[in-house]
């Protein structure tokens, strides 16, 4: 399947509901989901990033089998390495008592550009109405590759210096994340402390600017959709309050972890899973490692892949990444359109 002829480039204003379906890599973004948010008039997405150019490629034609209407595709932009081999054996060796708690060995640490060249060139091929870029910006030649070919480009930004930046490489829109989000932050600089200005207040910041503003970070309400979009935003992109939905990939254990407030009170950013900051319930993985762990997306995340997987098999949600963002008390289980519907304005 080649390019498809679009009769014009998206536009966010173009959307019945301004709502955005986050990215959610590692399983909760479906086809199944991008395509149902997508049909009920929001903005699906599925997310590039942890899979082959191959494999992304499959989901892009599942989607469009599933759905006509718009939706996008994210990637992770790759980056320099920046942790050392001293550090890498120093965490790994932490590591081994939880490996040995589950009879797994822990993953290869490598680096790795996550299949980069191979999947522009499968979105530069089929592509998708939208393309957004998350952990730093693509060169400003893929930015104007992409939109050619009708492409339309959002990049997420932290700060200002972000925006401008992505601005400058000739993004569309911004999809401006706040420290609320769940997951993780899309800070261009891999090990720096996160930025801790609000939600709204990266939104105050930026409103001088012209290009569409979609705040991402803790919307999971009707009022939350609509407060973000008081302080300046075009439309809202929600990842946490969608991990219960019927045609989300979500485990099991991080499910019912997400309605478990009785045992999961809060969420804190770590970097123990992947070397990256990253907001999550709160459990005793990252209590225990806290301490120690180092920055160093990506090989930590394949340092704890196997661990990982063998806690959910087990249904241990105690070490498990569970990605959730700081208002997952009002998730909801339920159809994708449902919940759709609970976040329009």
């Amino acid at each position: 399947m080649g390019t498809q002829q679009k009769a014009g480039r998206f536009r966010l204003k173009s959307l019945p509901l301004p709502v955005i379906q986050a990215p959610m890599a590692g399983g909760p973004s479906t086809p199944r989901l991008a395509a149902a948010v997508s049909a009920a008039g929001g903005l699906g997405f599925i997310a590039g990033g942890y899979k082959t150019a191959g494999a992304m490629r499959a989901e892009i034609e599942a989607v469009r089998s599933l759905t006509g209407r718009p939706f996008g595709v994210n990637l992770f932009v790759p980056q320099a390495s920046v942790i050392s081999h001293k550090s890498l054996q120093r965490y790994a060796d932490s590591l081994a008592p939880d490996a040995e708690r589950f009879g797994v060995s822990l993953g290869e640490p490598r680096h790795d550009d996550d299949d980069w060249q191979k999947k522009l060139d499968v979105l530069l091929d089929l592509a998708p109405d939208v393309v957004s870029f998350t952990f730093d910006l693509p060169a400003s030649s893929v930015v104007e590759a992409l939109q050619h070919h009708g492409v339309y480009v959002i990049a997420t930004v932290t700060d200002r210096q972000e925006a401008l930046q992505a601005l400058a490489a000739g993004a569309d829109a911004l999809c401006v994340q706040g420290p609320e989000a769940g997951g993780h932050r899309g800070t261009f600089k891999a090990d720096a402390p996160p930025p801790l200005v609000p939600l709204h207040g990266i939104l105050g910041e930026l409103s001088d600017l012209e290009a569409p503003l979609i705040a991402a970070g803790g919307i999971a309400t009707s009022e939350h959709t609509r407060a973000a979009l008081a302080v300046g935003a075009a439309a809202v992109q929600a990842g946490t309050a969608f991990l219960r939905a019927d045609e989300a990939g979500t485990k099991a254990v991080h499910r019912a972890a997400l309605a478990a407030s009785d045992r999961f009170t809060t969420t804190a950013v770590t970097r123990v899973f992947s070397g990256r900051n990253a907001r999550g319930l709160h459990n005793e993985f990252m209590r225990r490692h806290h301490g120690d762990a180092p920055y160093g997306y990506p090989e930590i995340h394949h340092l704890t892949t196997p661990l990982r997987a063998a806690a959910a098999a087990a249904g241990e949600p105690e070490w498990l990444n569970l990605w959730a963002g700081i208002n997952y008390r009002n998730t909801t289980e339920g159809s994708a359109e449902s919940i759709l519907r609970s976040l329009q304005p």
